[in-house]
């Protein structure tokens, strides 16, 4: 048949992104159609058929929707009935300074995320990096939860009418807005009906970082692997960010009552589409998952015995219905054993962070003070705790009067992987992979078990890389996978997001496969831990946070550092020799990215390590970190703080914080 003659307004039709979004509900007929003349703005779908010659306009300045069979007709649709409340509106903006998202995410004080478009300029930003990308949003689910932290459900309620103007059909809410990072991570890979999957989420979070008013909020984006966003997608996000001249929002639609499970639905007025909101169960898809991980059977007879004991802070975040799922639901404990299991938009005032100095409360229950010191408590001290953040995704790992190190849990948990089912059933752990500033513990166990290793910089999503070696990048399989990093995450291919509850439960397995006699003594964390020393050696570590402070002038002393990183190569310093000063550069194995400037480094001759690098996960302010090690074989019971003194106060002299930041008193010592 000969082709028919088209005419569209050449105005509303300029780019090839108007007539995409015309066709968006699917692509008209034009069987037997001899010209097709538009004027205006008008949208078509798969039950549209053009026959013979039709003329159609339409004056008004919203695109009206023209369906079922027009053969040889003049249509003037002006003043038919348009989407009503999934009518997108086009609001004007502009750049707004400061939206380059760190390592996870975007974070800011809350009241600078509530002023006007900054919220809006970065999710649209964000919106528009990922269509570019070629995510068709139109199809599958969008996931959004977050910590619970104060502006999350107006925030919420946004990114829904939002992510409708952008072209997204069906969403899934956590219930009262609240999903842990793993457990959106859970639910991008696992939630199905297929046809309903996930194609990525927002997750409102600042993780370990204060809530309220006055404090902090953050926002991160996950892809359709369940993993933060890669690098070239926060990329062209921040690009997005400088160049923003307006967004697009659904300003009549109806908030979604998301405090209760159930499904909304609602449609345009003139019937052409509509949009689904599932508020979804918080805890579902997560707890699903790890039931198929663990050994719930031997958990639950290590948790009944009369000798074991346990609490498990939620610090106020957004873990407590999670670890009342599993705990309280499913192992039948009481719900004694949680503490702080409540969500507070605030934490309760409180810092959510899981490590001895803000988790006090539980740190002075296991007999402990904010330097891991033991304490004389009155009363019987639980056998096992544990704390997680705001967001659940840490984790803080306790023993009667012993504090297991980040680094330490790491070692311990692949030390014994083959006791949890998900690794002995897949023929065991293949690969490790820790952060730079983590401690070389890990590394030993990887020797000694002949597994693939990696040292990463600090971020999660370079671990989801090696994770998804195989499946994405059609390279080698990794898989079954530990991770970890030294500020208290560790977690496995299981999701691609650290997992607080999942280490917990790991060690809990761990725990009842070193304990399968309930007649015989009770084998301890403190037994574990030390067992571990015994055959590896124990690598002595801390960390000093120095928080709030100056940009400026922590910039200029990681500048400074750098610079001299030649100078100090070979020099002697105190009973060491740096053996090599650099900048940590790390060459993605899989992908071939290269990320630079990840932490300045000072090699010691005998091993032992001093690692300065700033936060990418502060509020505001500067967060410097200056991690200490040294190995050791044979002294395996000295105070961290004996074995760390010279070490610690060389590492103070290299960077020369006083003098740029004008304190040498950390904020925190982990």
């Amino acid at each position: 048949g000969k082709a028919p003659v088209i005419s569209l307004d050449s105005k509303k039709f300029k780019m090839v992104q108007a007539l995409e979004e015309a066709t968006s509900e699917g692509v008209p007929s034009l069987v037997g159609c001899e010209r097709l003349t538009v004027k205006g703005k008008i949208r078509m779908g798969r039950s549209t058929r053009f026959i013979g010659a039709v003329s159609i306009t339409n004056t008004s300045d919203e695109a009206k929707y023209v369906s079922g069979k027009i053969e040889d007709a003049e249509l003037d649709v002006s003043n038919d009935v348009g989407l009503g409340p999934l009518k997108p509106s086009v609001v004007n903006s502009a750049p707004i300074a400061g939206q380059k998202p760190g390592t996870s995410g975007l974070r800011k004080k809350t009241k600078e995320f509530m002023t006007e478009n900054y919220l809006n300029n970065f999710v649209q930003s964000v919106f528009d990096a990922v269509i570019a990308g070629g995510t068709n949003v139109s199809d599958g689910t969008l996931v959004i939860g977050g910590d619970g932290r104060y502006f999350n459900p107006e925030a919420i309620q946004t990114i829904i009418k939002m992510g409708v103007a952008n072209g997204v059909k069906r969403f899934w809410i956590g219930e009262n807005g609240l999903l842990s990072t793993p457990a959106v991570s859970a639910i991008i890979r696992e939630r199905g009906p297929v046809w309903q999957k996930a194609f990525g989420a927002f997750i409102l979070t600042a993780s370990h970082n204060p809530g309220g008013p006055d404090e902090d909020f953050g926002i991160k984006y996950n892809t359709q692997n369940g993993g933060p966003a890669p690098e070239y997608l926060m990329q062209a996000t921040h690009a997005n960010t400088g160049t923003i001249k307006s967004y697009k929002i659904c300003k009549d639609m109806p908030d979604v009552d998301i405090s209760k499970v159930g499904t909304t639905e609602i449609a345009a007025d003139d019937g052409s589409s509509s949009v689904v909101v599932d508020v979804i169960p918080s805890t579902e898809s997560h707890v699903a998952l790890l039931k198929t991980i663990f050994d719930f059977d031997a958990i639950k007879a290590l948790l009944e015995r009369e000798d074991f004991t346990m609490i498990y802070d939620s610090m106020h975040g957004v873990n407590g219905p999670f670890a009342k799922s599993v705990f309280v639901d499913e192992f039948g404990q009481p719900e004694s054993v949680l503490s702080n299991h409540i969500p507070k938009d605030d934490f309760n005032g409180a810092h959510a962070d899981p490590n001895l100095t803000y988790a006090k409360e539980l740190v002075a229950t296991m007999g402990l003070d904010r330097k891991g010191n033991k304490i004389d408590v009155s009363g019987p001290i639980p056998s096992f705790g544990a704390a997680a953040d705001g967001d659940g995704d840490r984790n803080m790992i306790l023993g009667t009067q012993f504090f297991a190190t980040p680094s330490d849990s790491l070692a311990v948990i692949v030390a014994n992987a083959n006791s949890i089912p998900f690794f002995s059933s897949q023929g065991g752990l293949k690969a490790v992979a820790r952060s730079m500033p983590t401690s070389g513990a890990v590394d030993l166990v990887a020797k000694d078990l002949n597994l693939d290793f990696f040292e990463t910089p600090t971020g999660w999503k370079f671990f989801g890389n090696l994770m998804d070696s195989k499946a994405v990048f059609k390279g080698k399989d990794y898989t079954p996978f530990i991770c970890g990093e030294e500020s208290f995450g560790t977690g496995s291919d299981h999701v691609r997001e650290k997992d607080g509850i999942w280490a917990v439960l790991a060690w809990l397995n761990i725990l009842a496969a070193k304990n399968p006699d309930a007649s015989k003594p009770l084998v301890t964390v403190e037994d574990i831990v030390k067992e571990h020393w015994g055959k590896y050696g124990r690598n002595y570590y801390c960390r000093w946070d120095f928080e709030g402070m100056d940009k400026t002038g922590a910039n200029a002393m990681m500048d400074k550092m750098r610079s001299d990183a030649a100078a100090n190569t070979g020099r002697k310093v105190g009973s060491y020799t740096i053996s090599t000063a650099d900048d940590f550069k790390y060459t993605d194995p899989v992908d071939g990215s290269v990320a630079q400037k990840q932490g300045v480094r000072f090699l010691m001759s005998d091993g032992s390590r001093v690692i300065f690098r700033l936060s990418g996960t502060a509020g505001s302010g500067a967060t410097v970190r200056m991690y200490i090690e040294q190995y050791e074989q044979e002294k395996l019971d000295m105070p961290v703080a004996v074995a760390l003194e010279e070490l610690t106060k060389i590492a103070l002299e290299l960077c020369d914080i006083k003098t740029f930041c004008g304190t040498e008193t950390p904020t925190v010592i982990t």
